[in-house]
């Protein structure tokens, strides 16, 4: 009945906004332990922004802050520029979790230098993990279903690759060295397919993304209209 409805929608709101919070202190946590924790990455050209991990991070930000906004302005607008945002930041974490936990199983040296320090397991959850699983469950559980096809979300996916790849050389022609080793170990047509098949994995996520979707929010609601 309307009653038991409009309870539902009132928790939906009490959860997202608690889950936003959550995310957003995990994110918060994380950029303050690249600051209490300075490498030479912090005095390059690019400073973090050269890593992936850390331009995801700052676009999942982005994207819990203007949400936990429109939440709590209950503006439109805002809530539709997150949702926008949402198309691009989850699946763009899903590849970063994939690409990191994937490349370090492999050879941990392929995504860390030999001078840079060792991250410990709860950091390291809070910038390849956390993100990804955060915005998984916002996408899922509070927001409106991705309306993008597959071109769309590989012309998204394509251009954020070939974006970065024209960032990392720009910063390699300050630096002398890439932010992740693996760049140097595949030189550049590895790095040309690295790019490419990174571009695939992202698009790969968002149509995954959606098949979750539609799959979560179908059984929901066909549990809700099932007769007691």
């Amino acid at each position: 009945d309307v009653g038991s409805e409009t309870s539902d929608d009132d928790l939906r709101f009490v959860f997202n906004d608690e889950s936003r919070l959550l995310g957003l202190s995990s994110f918060a946590y994380s950029f303050y332990w690249l600051e209490a924790n300075p490498n030479p990455v912090n005095d390059s050209y690019g400073r973090h922004f050269q890593h992936l991990t850390i331009l995801g991070l700052s676009l999942a930000t982005l994207t819990f802050i203007i949400g936990l906004l429109a939440d709590l302005t209950l503006s439109t607008r805002l809530f539709r520029i997150k949702n926008v945002l949402s198309v691009t930041s989850a699946p763009m974490e899903v590849l970063i979790s994939i690409l990191y936990w994937g490349l370090k199983g492999i050879d941990e040296t392929l995504v860390l230098p030999d001078w840079a320090p060792r991250i410990p397991f709860g950091a390291d959850f809070s910038f390849h993990a956390a993100p990804s699983i955060a915005l998984i469950l916002d996408l899922l559980f509070f927001s409106p279903p991705y309306t993008v096809s597959v071109l769309p979300a590989l012309g998204i996916s394509s251009g954020i690759a070939v974006s970065y790849w024209f960032w990392v050389e720009e910063c390699y022609k300050h630096n002398g060295w890439y932010p992740y080793p693996i760049f140097d170990v595949l030189g550049t047509a590895g790095r040309v397919g690295l790019f490419a098949g990174s571009a695939v994995v992202m698009t790969a996520s968002t149509l995954c993304l959606k098949w979750m979707y539609n799959r979560v929010n179908v059984h929901a609601q066909d549990v809700k209209n099932k007769p007691m």
